[in-house]
């Protein structure tokens, strides 16, 4: 064998894949094209049942969309047993910056806990403990208005003018 006929050889067989491949889209289209001839054809003969059937087609459509999943609810925060006397840390679970600071309260449930107008909330040291001070709880109290809500009252143990304060902050921010 030469080279020349390798080399016809190999044309030969590079042609013959796009060929089959050709014949198969050639295929595809044609079916394709029958299938969309006949839906017309129907359209046109028995428009009852060609709308019947779209009809019939979105509904199952929209039963699967509006069936929705398997999920029963959605996870929720599961509260740990608060003990008093218990030894915990100062941490909210609602950031990641390390100088942040744990908003403490004097009366729980307070609708203006978190409002800094007052004189006497902005120059209180012991209003806003550092990340991981540690304190005991003194006692926990439910919201009256959220069930979920947990008030705990705390003492400061962490050495400084702080100590042995007594003040309210959410029980998910003790840990």
């Amino acid at each position: 064998m030469s080279i020349d006929d390798n080399n016809n050889e190999s044309e030969n067989q590079a042609e013959q894949p796009a060929t089959e491949g050709n014949a198969v889209l050639e295929s595809a289209q044609n079916s394709a094209s029958n299938l969309i001839a006949t839906l017309l054809e129907l359209k046109e003969s028995n428009p009852k049942v060609f709308f019947g059937g779209v009809g019939a087609i979105v509904v199952i459509f929209l039963f699967l969309v509006m069936s929705g999943g398997s999920d029963p609810k959605l996870p929720v925060h599961q509260a740990k047993a608060m003990v008093p006397g218990q030894s915990y840390v100062l941490k909210s679970p609602n950031t990641y910056d390390p100088n942040a600071t744990v908003r403490l309260v004097s009366v729980p449930g307070s609708m203006a806990a978190y409002d800094d107008t007052e004189e006497a909330d902005r120059d209180g040291s012991c209003k806003h403990m550092p990340m991981n001070t540690p304190v005991k709880l003194v006692q926990s109290q439910n919201d009256s208005t959220d069930k979920n809500l947990v008030w705990a009252e705390v003492e400061i143990t962490a050495a400084g003018e702080c100590q042995g304060k007594k003040a309210w902050t959410s029980a998910i921010n003790l840990q």
